[in-house]
């Protein structure tokens, strides 16, 4: 018997939504922002100098701060109150426990399609698809939280400016922040993985074979006896 569509689809939608879920995670690039510092420094003759754009980015467990045009680039663990904000520390434990599903459904996939079978187990591809579809409701929760609050997740841009030498900053300006790529990789893994859930979860139908000999209807049959 081949293996049904739906269940080859599932588990490539699986693994590619289990990998863009997974980048986004680990890269710091999921709401960003730019400052433009006006007259910082001087020159020989005393003139205010150029003005500088800095770069904010935040991820769930890192944070970035670049000046435009320069090689001055600082990345740190979270801290302050952005790490200490219960909706980031719910989209952390959401999207942990969404590759977690989402690898364990995989194997459990792949175990019941044993392509190398007559048959495949579809209950047990159906059961990983489930996990799968689980991960990639939790990862869509997780994105949704941290977009819905992105402006009110707390900054200390203070603290960060002071770290980077040579920048005497007197009057700090507003930071306005926005969506950046990684939460779009997260947003597109989700509904991947969600759909190649689904296309598991199909397993649980029993498959039709136009082709095979229908069973004769043997209740229907009138019994008699026939006398030579």
């Amino acid at each position: 018997m081949h293996t049904p569509a739906s269940m080859v689809t599932g588990i490539v939608f699986a693994p590619l939504g289990l990998v863009l879920v997974f980048t986004a995670a680990i890269t710091p690039q999921w709401r960003e922002g730019q400052a433009r510092l006006g007259g910082v420094g001087r020159t020989v003759s005393g003139a205010k100098g150029a003005e500088l754009l800095l770069l904010r980015s935040d991820g769930l467990w890192e944070s970035c701060l670049q000046v435009e045009h320069s090689e001055l680039r600082e990345c740190w663990p979270v801290s302050g109150p952005y790490q200490r904000d219960y909706r980031v520390r719910a989209a952390q434990g959401l999207v942990l426990s969404s590759l977690f599903l989402c690898g364990a459904g995989i194997v459990l996939a792949s175990i019941g399609l044993r392509c190398w079978t007559e048959a495949p187990l579809r209950n047990v591809a159906a059961a990983g698809g489930l996990l799968v579809a689980l991960g990639g409701v939790l990862s869509l929760a997780a994105l949704a939280v941290y977009t819905h609050h992105l402006q009110e997740l707390g900054v200390e841009l203070a603290s960060t400016m002071s770290d980077f030498r040579g920048l005497n900053v007197h009057k700090l300006p507003s930071l306005t922040l926005r969506p950046a790529g990684s939460l779009y990789f997260g947003w597109v893994g989700a509904w991947v993985q969600v759909l190649g859930g689904v296309a598991l979860l199909f397993g649980f139908r029993r498959p039709q074979c136009p082709s095979c000999p229908k069973q004769a209807n043997t209740e229907s049959a009138e019994a008699y006896e026939v006398s030579c």
